[in-house]
Order: structure tokens, then sequence, then C-alpha cells
């Protein structure tokens, strides 16, 4: 089989498992009420199609099982943490809003405006993946590039985890009711968790990029970048938080998404 068949077998495999995960969680959605049970899945997806390239691909047998396991870590891991956040709890804003705006929530208009465009993000940010299972060993400088995006990945996946573990012990605190989460890596950046999760895709996108034509995959974790900042993640949690007490001055002192060193509270200082 050649290379471009094989890719073709691998992103059609991927393109039923994510419409048939998003299927699932639809209709789950639909019986409990609350269409969030889609961040749920978000994971879940990518493991399935890191699966599935890992065992359709013929390309470098190590690379695929190292991003195999990479997405399996990381996906098993949010999907742990969404289900546990969203447990017990009413629907996300953030759906609520987005749905309004698209007129209700009629059967058609959350299939189309949650799922159908989830599933397609999922298949777009995975092509570093599914590109990667088809082609040959990395070597020479490639080399370096892979390790970088591995070193990337730690990153990525420490802030990530890391932060979402400091904002559920902030939140399960009585005396915190009410306050804002400025401690530890949210003294940073106001998203660590979002952060976390573009640093993840670019490492990934780094090591399907040490060898080509991998690199040519760049639009994946440029997108998925964007939909953290300003489509579905960041921007939307702020538009909520925004106006609640004591926010703004939050905002003021702590970086919107790249890390950097916290403003003194006192600006007299």
């Amino acid at each position: 089989m050649s290379t471009w068949s094989e890719f073709f077998l691998i992103t059609a495999t991927a393109l039923v498992l994510l419409a048939v995960i998003q299927a699932i969680t639809f209709a789950v959605g639909h019986r409990i009420g609350r269409y969030n049970v889609v961040d749920v899945s978000w994971g879940l997806g990518f493991v399935a199609v890191a699966a599935a390239a890992a065992l359709l691909g013929s390309g470098d047998a190590s690379r695929r099982l190292l991003l195999l396991v990479l997405v399996t870590v990381w996906g098993l891991r949010l999907t742990w943490h969404m289900y546990r956040k969203s447990l017990g709890k009413g629907e996300d804003p953030r759906y609520t809003e987005m749905l309004e705006r698209a007129g209700g929530n009629a059967v058609g208009t959350v299939v189309r405006k949650i799922f159908v465009t989830q599933g397609a993000a999922q298949w777009f940010v995975s092509l570093p993946i599914q590109v990667s299972a088809v082609l040959g060993p990395t070597g020479g400088v490639g080399t370096v590039v892979l390790w970088v995006g591995v070193a990337a990945w730690v990153v990525g996946l420490t802030f990530e985890a890391i932060g979402d573990l400091q904002l559920r012990r902030f939140k399960s605190d009585p005396a915190n009711r009410g306050r804002v989460m400025d401690r530890g890596l949210w003294a940073w950046t106001r998203h660590p968790n979002y952060f976390g999760d573009a640093t993840v895709w670019w490492g990934v996108w780094l090591i399907a990029a040490s060898v080509w034509p991998g690199v040519v995959t760049v639009a994946s974790p440029a997108i998925m970048t964007y939909f953290l900042v300003y489509a579905t993640g960041a921007r939307l949690l702020e538009q909520s938080m925004s106006e609640r007490p004591g926010y703004p001055e939050y905002q003021q002192r702590t970086s919107y998404f790249v890390p950097r060193p916290p403003r003194s509270r006192d600006p007299g200082r």
C-alpha cells in the first residue's frame, strides 16, 4: 500500500471513529439534558485517533508508539478531569451562550454547533498524528526536533494538570467561596490549563515535524491554539468571569495566556 493510500485509510478511520464518539456523546447529552458532556469525550477522541494511527500506519514504529503513549496519557487525564468537573453540575455557561446566539437548543442546532464542530476540530487537530504514522524514521536534526517536542509536551501537561489540581483544591475550600483564584500557576497566567493544552499540541506537532513532510501540518496546533484562546476557551470564560468581584483587578495584574511573572497588587510599589 502506498503512503498516500495508507494515510487516507487512517484519516477515513479517524473520521468514522470520531463520528461514532460524537454521536454517542450527543445521545448521552440529550438524555441527561446538558451538552457539556462533549468535553468529557474530547480527550477520548484523540486517543481513538492515535490508536488507529498506531495500528494502521506502517511508518516509524517508535514514533507511532511515542505519540500513542503521549496522547493517551494526555487524553485520559483530561477525560477523567472533565468527568469529575461536570459530575452533578448543570450546563456549561459557554454552551448555553453559544446556543442562545445560534437561535436555541433545537437538535439540529446542537448537533451542528457543538458536536459536528467538535468532531471536525478533533480530526483536524489530530492530523500531525495521522501523517506521522505513515512517515519513515526520524534522523539527524529531526531527532533534536522530536525531543524538543517531547519537552514541550511535558511542559504543557505539567501546566495543565497542576493548574487543574490547584483550581480544584481552591474551589474545595469553603473559605474561598466567591474569591478569584490567583495563586500558584494562576498567578502567572489566567488560563494555565488552556496554555498547557496548547503547548501539548505544539509538542505533538514538533514530533510529527521531525520528519518531512510532518511540518506541513502546522495549521493543526495553530487552530487548536485559536480555539483555546479565542473561540471556545479563554475568551468565552473571560466573558462569564468579567462580572465577578475582583476579576477585573486579577486581569490587570495577570497575563492573559502566556505565563509571565505577576504584576504587583499594589500599583504604588
